[in-house]
Protein backbone atom coordinates (compact mmCIF):
# COMPACT_ATOMS: atom_id res chain seq x y z
CA UNK A 1 0.00 0.00 0.00
CA UNK A 2 1.50 3.58 -0.76
CA UNK A 3 1.40 6.67 1.42
CA UNK A 4 -1.55 7.65 -0.86
CA UNK A 5 -3.44 4.78 -0.57
CA UNK A 6 -3.28 4.86 2.88
CA UNK A 7 -4.69 8.75 3.08
CA UNK A 8 -6.89 7.42 0.85
CA UNK A 9 -8.39 4.99 2.88
CA UNK A 10 -7.51 6.58 6.35
CA UNK A 11 -9.93 9.68 6.26
CA UNK A 12 -11.15 10.09 9.74
CA UNK A 13 -10.21 7.21 10.75
CA UNK A 14 -8.94 8.43 13.97
CA UNK A 15 -12.02 10.27 14.98
CA UNK A 16 -12.36 10.13 18.98
CA UNK A 17 -8.52 8.78 19.57
CA UNK A 18 -5.85 10.77 21.43
CA UNK A 19 -2.83 10.53 19.99
CA UNK A 20 0.68 11.52 21.72
CA UNK A 21 3.54 12.65 19.02
CA UNK A 22 7.04 12.90 20.05
CA UNK A 23 8.87 15.33 18.16
CA UNK A 24 5.55 17.20 17.56
CA UNK A 25 7.75 20.24 15.95
CA UNK A 26 9.99 18.62 13.74
CA UNK A 27 9.57 18.19 10.07
CA UNK A 28 7.50 14.76 10.28
CA UNK A 29 6.71 15.50 13.38
CA UNK A 30 4.50 18.52 12.21
CA UNK A 31 2.84 17.13 9.44
CA UNK A 32 1.87 14.25 11.25
CA UNK A 33 0.17 15.80 13.84
CA UNK A 34 -1.49 18.31 11.34
CA UNK A 35 -2.92 14.84 9.74
CA UNK A 36 -3.78 13.46 13.01
CA UNK A 37 -6.06 16.23 13.90
CA UNK A 38 -7.52 16.21 9.92
CA UNK A 39 -8.07 13.02 10.21
CA UNK A 40 -9.95 13.28 13.71
CA UNK A 41 -7.53 12.67 16.59
CA UNK A 42 -7.13 15.27 19.63
CA UNK A 43 -2.84 15.52 19.12
CA UNK A 44 -0.79 15.83 22.18
CA UNK A 45 2.03 17.94 21.03
CA UNK A 46 5.64 17.03 22.69
CA UNK A 47 8.60 18.72 21.98
CA UNK A 48 11.42 20.71 23.68
CA UNK A 49 10.80 24.17 22.28
CA UNK A 50 7.75 25.80 23.12
CA UNK A 51 7.74 28.20 20.47
CA UNK A 52 7.99 25.57 17.73
CA UNK A 53 5.00 23.52 19.55
CA UNK A 54 2.96 26.75 19.91
CA UNK A 55 3.18 27.25 16.14
CA UNK A 56 2.13 23.70 15.32
CA UNK A 57 -0.64 24.07 17.86
CA UNK A 58 -1.68 26.99 15.94
CA UNK A 59 -1.50 25.56 12.97
CA UNK A 60 -3.72 22.39 14.28
CA UNK A 61 -6.03 25.19 16.13
CA UNK A 62 -6.54 27.95 13.08
CA UNK A 63 -7.06 25.26 10.74
CA UNK A 64 -8.44 26.92 7.17
CA UNK A 65 -10.70 23.66 6.68
CA UNK A 66 -12.75 24.29 9.72
CA UNK A 67 -12.37 23.60 13.47
CA UNK A 68 -10.12 20.46 14.43
CA UNK A 69 -9.90 18.66 18.22
CA UNK A 70 -8.23 20.98 19.98
CA UNK A 71 -4.13 19.95 20.96
CA UNK A 72 -2.44 20.26 24.03
CA UNK A 73 0.98 20.99 24.49
CA UNK A 74 3.42 19.37 26.54
CA UNK A 75 6.88 20.60 26.41
CA UNK A 76 9.51 18.38 27.13
CA UNK A 77 12.95 18.06 26.31
CA UNK A 78 13.91 14.07 25.70
CA UNK A 79 17.51 14.45 26.91
CA UNK A 80 17.21 15.64 30.38
CA UNK A 81 13.89 14.01 31.42
CA UNK A 82 14.04 10.69 33.52
CA UNK A 83 11.19 7.61 33.81
CA UNK A 84 9.68 9.86 36.91
CA UNK A 85 8.75 13.01 34.32
CA UNK A 86 7.45 10.38 32.08
CA UNK A 87 5.25 8.43 34.80
CA UNK A 88 4.13 11.85 35.47
CA UNK A 89 3.31 12.98 31.81
CA UNK A 90 1.44 9.84 31.20
CA UNK A 91 -0.83 10.75 34.10
CA UNK A 92 -1.19 14.45 32.95
CA UNK A 93 -2.30 12.78 29.40
CA UNK A 94 -5.07 10.76 31.86
CA UNK A 95 -5.96 13.47 33.93
CA UNK A 96 -7.01 15.98 31.16
CA UNK A 97 -7.72 13.64 28.28
CA UNK A 98 -8.56 10.32 30.21
CA UNK A 99 -7.01 7.73 27.22
CA UNK A 100 -4.40 7.29 24.82
CA UNK A 101 -4.71 5.40 21.65
CA UNK A 102 -1.47 6.11 19.98
CA UNK A 103 2.06 7.12 20.18
CA UNK A 104 4.40 8.19 17.53
CA UNK A 105 8.12 8.27 18.02
CA UNK A 106 9.61 11.06 16.05
CA UNK A 107 11.69 13.05 18.06
CA UNK A 108 15.64 12.63 16.88
CA UNK A 109 19.02 13.93 17.50
CA UNK A 110 22.04 13.48 15.03
CA UNK A 111 24.61 16.46 15.23
CA UNK A 112 26.51 15.31 11.66
CA UNK A 113 28.89 12.39 10.63
CA UNK A 114 31.73 11.85 12.45
CA UNK A 115 34.53 9.13 13.16
CA UNK A 116 33.48 7.17 16.74
CA UNK A 117 37.30 8.23 17.72
CA UNK A 118 36.51 11.48 17.33
CA UNK A 119 33.12 11.70 18.92
CA UNK A 120 32.88 13.69 21.99
CA UNK A 121 31.37 11.18 24.73
CA UNK A 122 28.71 13.80 25.97
CA UNK A 123 27.35 13.83 22.61
CA UNK A 124 27.54 10.31 22.09
CA UNK A 125 25.73 9.57 25.07
CA UNK A 126 22.73 12.42 24.47
CA UNK A 127 22.10 11.40 20.92
CA UNK A 128 22.28 7.41 22.00
CA UNK A 129 19.76 8.58 25.15
CA UNK A 130 17.22 10.75 23.00
CA UNK A 131 17.46 8.16 19.65
CA UNK A 132 16.86 4.86 21.44
CA UNK A 133 16.44 5.41 25.60
CA UNK A 134 14.10 8.23 26.27
CA UNK A 135 11.83 6.94 23.22
CA UNK A 136 11.61 3.42 25.35
CA UNK A 137 11.45 5.03 28.66
CA UNK A 138 8.10 7.01 26.74
CA UNK A 139 6.56 4.05 25.53
CA UNK A 140 7.10 2.06 28.83
CA UNK A 141 5.80 4.96 30.60
CA UNK A 142 2.37 5.20 28.30
CA UNK A 143 1.80 1.51 28.17
CA UNK A 144 -0.56 1.33 31.19
CA UNK A 145 -2.64 3.64 29.53
CA UNK A 146 -2.87 2.76 26.14
CA UNK A 147 -3.58 -0.82 27.09
CA UNK A 148 -6.82 0.66 28.61
CA UNK A 149 -7.55 1.28 24.51
CA UNK A 150 -9.97 -1.53 22.70
CA UNK A 151 -6.91 -1.02 19.80
CA UNK A 152 -4.11 1.50 20.04
CA UNK A 153 -0.60 1.95 18.32
CA UNK A 154 2.72 2.30 19.01
CA UNK A 155 4.75 3.53 16.23
CA UNK A 156 8.69 4.50 15.73
CA UNK A 157 9.74 6.34 13.15
CA UNK A 158 13.24 4.91 12.37
CA UNK A 159 16.33 5.83 9.37
CA UNK A 160 17.33 3.19 7.31
CA UNK A 161 19.13 0.81 9.79
CA UNK A 162 21.77 -0.73 6.91
CA UNK A 163 22.46 2.61 5.52
CA UNK A 164 23.35 4.30 9.10
CA UNK A 165 25.53 1.17 10.15
CA UNK A 166 28.54 2.64 8.15
CA UNK A 167 31.34 4.90 8.88
CA UNK A 168 30.46 8.17 10.65
CA UNK A 169 26.87 7.47 11.49
CA UNK A 170 27.73 7.14 15.42
CA UNK A 171 25.09 6.81 18.21
CA UNK A 172 22.41 8.00 15.76
CA UNK A 173 23.73 4.68 13.55
CA UNK A 174 23.64 2.29 16.73
CA UNK A 175 20.37 4.05 17.87
CA UNK A 176 18.56 3.25 14.66
CA UNK A 177 19.75 -0.28 14.68
CA UNK A 178 18.12 -0.46 18.28
CA UNK A 179 14.82 0.72 17.18
CA UNK A 180 14.50 -2.11 14.75
CA UNK A 181 15.54 -4.30 17.15
CA UNK A 182 12.91 -2.85 19.66
CA UNK A 183 10.26 -3.31 17.36
CA UNK A 184 11.11 -6.82 17.03
CA UNK A 185 11.47 -7.58 20.52
CA UNK A 186 8.42 -5.40 21.95
CA UNK A 187 5.84 -7.28 19.30
CA UNK A 188 6.97 -10.19 20.49
CA UNK A 189 5.48 -9.52 23.66
CA UNK A 190 2.92 -7.62 23.05
CA UNK A 191 1.71 -9.30 20.14
CA UNK A 192 -1.13 -10.95 21.62
CA UNK A 193 -2.67 -7.76 23.38
CA UNK A 194 -4.59 -4.64 22.46
CA UNK A 195 -1.63 -2.71 22.03
CA UNK A 196 0.46 -3.00 18.17
CA UNK A 197 3.92 -2.20 17.78
CA UNK A 198 5.15 -0.82 14.20
CA UNK A 199 8.07 0.90 12.46
CA UNK A 200 8.10 3.38 10.26
CA UNK A 201 10.97 4.17 7.55
CA UNK A 202 10.15 6.72 5.36
CA UNK A 203 12.28 7.94 2.52
CA UNK A 204 14.59 10.52 2.66
CA UNK A 205 13.34 13.58 3.89
CA UNK A 206 14.51 17.18 3.44
CA UNK A 207 14.56 17.95 7.35
CA UNK A 208 17.26 20.14 9.22
CA UNK A 209 18.32 16.52 10.43
CA UNK A 210 19.62 15.34 7.05
CA UNK A 211 20.98 18.49 6.12
CA UNK A 212 23.72 17.49 9.05
CA UNK A 213 24.83 14.88 6.69
CA UNK A 214 23.88 15.95 3.09
CA UNK A 215 24.36 18.96 0.92
CA UNK A 216 20.54 19.97 0.16
CA UNK A 217 21.60 20.77 -3.74
CA UNK A 218 22.72 17.27 -4.50
CA UNK A 219 20.52 15.33 -2.41
CA UNK A 220 18.25 14.99 -5.18
CA UNK A 221 16.19 11.99 -3.60
CA UNK A 222 14.62 13.72 -0.28
CA UNK A 223 11.23 14.66 -0.07
CA UNK A 224 8.68 16.66 1.44
CA UNK A 225 7.94 15.37 5.43
CA UNK A 226 4.49 15.59 4.54
CA UNK A 227 4.49 13.15 1.89
CA UNK A 228 4.92 10.27 4.87
CA UNK A 229 2.59 11.70 7.20
CA UNK A 230 -0.63 9.39 5.58
CA UNK A 231 1.17 6.48 6.51
CA UNK A 232 1.70 7.58 10.29
CA UNK A 233 -2.13 8.40 9.97
CA UNK A 234 -2.28 4.78 8.55
CA UNK A 235 -0.14 3.18 11.08
CA UNK A 236 -1.64 5.11 14.43
CA UNK A 237 -5.29 3.77 13.02
CA UNK A 238 -7.58 0.48 13.01
CA UNK A 239 -6.11 -0.09 9.28
CA UNK A 240 -2.51 -0.31 10.69
CA UNK A 241 -3.35 -3.56 12.04
CA UNK A 242 -1.85 -5.16 8.62
CA UNK A 243 1.55 -3.62 9.34
CA UNK A 244 1.80 -4.71 13.26
CA UNK A 245 5.01 -6.09 13.94
CA UNK A 246 6.53 -4.86 11.07
CA UNK A 247 8.92 -1.95 10.04
CA UNK A 248 6.95 -0.32 6.59
CA UNK A 249 9.03 1.57 3.78
CA UNK A 250 6.10 2.87 2.13
CA UNK A 251 6.15 5.15 -1.43
CA UNK A 252 5.53 8.71 -1.27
Amino acid sequence: MSAGAAAAGARGALDGRVVLVNGAHGGLGKAASLACARDGATVVLLGRKTPKLNRVYDAIARHAEGPLPEPVNLPVDLAGAGPDDYADLARRIEGQLGRLDGLLHCAAEFKGLTPLEHTDPADFARTLHVDLTARWWLTQACLPLLRRAEDAAVVFVVDDPIATAGAYWGAYGLAQSGQAAMVTMLHAELASGAVRVAGLQPGPMRTPLRANAYVEADDARARDPAEYAAACVHLLSAQGADRRGTIWRPAA
